[in-house]
């Protein structure tokens, strides 16, 4: 008996393994296209040897290795916590609460993705250097956090306007056309120095942090709503998170 478990545990490790190399694999697939393209370009265009090209080979592992790790939290830990937490708040039918938890989710998410802190530091950067700002350390930071915090607003506000959305069974492509005429009609009248921070600020939203709850919680509450379909209805709320960040940037731009 001893024996036929020891041979159990040991397929269940192997199986572990393989399945962990299957993870590893598909990672490091994706990143082929990625891979041959700089090498391409490097070898064939510039003609020139990879500089640290030791050091190069250890980051693409290290790449590889944690791309795997964070798809599978997302799928292991996020996704269905995302989930669950809007199902539950659907059941107990408090709408406040529930309104509160997406601007809540969108607001904390947004202001620590690191792809938005990096580009408002840099934005801050460059207008001290431009002299739309005063060029001080303090300054900027003052700048940097605002636009953080302006751009947290506006996702907090399009998770509570996506919501809303899938309650009332809205059609998603009124409401997105309607705020990229509203985009274009402010840009107009924003100053040009905060157009082109503006638009980017719809990219830097939906990155690592933010989509993986985003996405939970719009999937999660329409599979929770009789009448509403996880498909038709559950995604959309990225495109909110991407449009309303250039709405308020703007106005950020005309008021500061």
């Amino acid at each position: 008996m001893a024996k036929a478990g020891g041979v159990a545990n040991g397929r269940l490790r192997l199986a572990g393994i393989r399945s962990l190399l299957k993870i590893y694999f598909g990672s490091f697939r994706d990143l082929v296209p990625i891979v041959a393209v700089i090498a391409f370009f490097q070898i064939v265009v510039l003609q020139e040897p990879f500089p640290n090209l030791e050091r190069i080979l250890i980051g693409m592992v290290f790449v590889v290795v944690g791309l795997s790790l964070f798809v599978q939290g997302l799928e292991i830990g996020l996704f269905p916590l995302g989930e669950s937490m809007a199902q539950a708040f659907a059941r107990k039918g408090n709408l406040a609460a529930l309104l509160g938890f997406a601007f809540c989710l969108g607001f904390g998410t947004t202001v620590a993705e690191p792809a938005l802190i990096a580009v408002s530091a840099k934005a801050a950067e460059i207008a001290g250097t431009a002299g739309a700002i005063a060029d001080d350390p303090e300054t900027h930071g003052t700048y940097a956090l605002q636009l953080r915090l302006t751009v947290a607003l506006a996702v907090g506000g399009a998770l509570v306007l996506g919501v809303f959305r899938i309650l009332k069974g809205w059609p998603i492509h009124y409401l997105i056309i309607g705020g990229y005429v509203l985009v274009v009609i402010l840009t107009f009248f924003a100053p040009a120095e905060i157009v082109g921070i503006a638009y980017d600020s719809g990219g830097v939203t939906t990155s690592t942090m933010t989509v993986p709850l985003v996405t939970a919680l719009g999937i999660g509450l329409a599979g929770a709503i009789r009448g509403r379909s996880p498909l038709l209805d559950g995604f959309g709320l990225i495109a909110f998170a991407s449009l309303t960040p250039i709405i308020f940037v703007l106005v950020f731009g005309m008021v500061v």
